[in-house]
């Protein structure tokens, strides 16, 4: 890797060269995890993240001076963009235009939004060319104090038992931060409409059901020692998490996916950390386990009619 006079390694990633800069920054005190450390998890983690990212509109968490930094949200591919850098035109309302998100199709673009310092991906529920057609559902599970992911982990389990009850097939992921979500593959006709509507309605049964554990309610002062159901993530305009996106916490953690026996280990131990893993883990059990997310790219399902 040959560098330049400016502190910056020029890099070939398949057949496009890129200038990448301050791979010594730290980007996690804590740990002492650098940026160049940054881009060697996403790079290594690659073949199971871009699936997931490909044709999907995604925004850009930006940390310039690392985790503990100030940090925006980048939804306008850059204009300085390498032009081989593909976009997906959204149309915003509010705007009267169309926002040209990045497509982060392909390892290089991976790398070059890494450089950017995306520590964070966020991804819409639906993919290029169908916008308006989510290809999955999600219940973004947060914990209000002193309820833990732990109790996210039981709310978790009370959905999966609905879903299986109408032989659907759900997959958790924790955040990444504090709180656990549950996706459902759809890969089916579908508008955000309706698939906002069922996690409102089912949520706020849950919330009925469970008025002590649950809360499907946004107002944060009804919140502490429930689980929040956000059904709202579900919503052409919001975004979530990627699955093994880092996060800017304290430690290198990631969004990572687990199985639903990890889950219910960490409900009978009672133990958050059972649900906590950085990057170096993340790529360990992928190697050992491969995508447990795979399912979510062509698992074909359609919602069940609520009562």
């Amino acid at each position: 890797m040959p560098s330049d006079s400016k502190n910056k390694t020029i890099i070939d990633i398949a057949g496009h060269k890129l200038k990448i800069g301050n791979l010594d920054k730290v980007f996690y005190p804590a740990t002492g995890f650098t940026k160049g450390q940054m881009l060697d998890y996403y790079i290594r983690i690659a073949p199971f993240l871009l699936p997931h990212l490909i044709n999907r509109p995604l925004t850009m968490k930006r940390y310039p001076n690392g985790a503990n930094g100030k940090f925006f949200y980048q939804k306008e591919c850059p204009a300085h963009r390498p032009d081989w850098v593909r976009t997906i035109p959204v149309w915003s309302g509010g705007n009267h235009r169309n926002i040209n998100f990045c497509n982060a199709a392909d390892l290089p673009t991976l790398v070059w939004a890494a450089n950017l310092a995306a520590l964070e991906l966020h991804t819409s529920l639906s993919q290029a060319p169908k916008i308006n057609q989510p290809t999955q559902l999600v219940f973004d599970l947060d914990p209000g104090s002193p309820a833990t992911i732990v109790n996210c982990a039981q709310v978790s389990l009370l959905l999966k038992s609905f879903f299986d009850k109408h032989k659907l097939q759900s997959f958790p992921k924790t955040s990444g931060s504090k709180g656990l979500q549950v996706y459902v593959p759809l890969n089916t006709p579908v508008n955000y409409d309706a698939t906002k509507n069922f996690a409102r309605i089912l949520a706020s049964q849950f919330q009925e059901k469970y008025p002590e554990l649950i809360t499907a309610n946004m107002k944060k002062a009804l919140r502490p020692g429930k689980v929040f159901i956000d059904w709202s993530q579900n919503d052409e305009h919001k975004t979530t998490v990627c699955v093994y996106s880092l996060r800017a916490k304290e430690q290198p953690t990631v969004s990572t996916p687990v199985t639903w026996q990890e889950v219910i280990r960490a409900v009978d131990q009672n133990d958050p950390k059972l649900l906590t893993f950085e990057a170096t883990q993340v790529l360990e059990r992928t190697a050992q386990a491969g995508d447990l997310f795979s399912p979510l790219l062509s698992l074909m399902q359609r919602l069940p009619a609520l009562s």
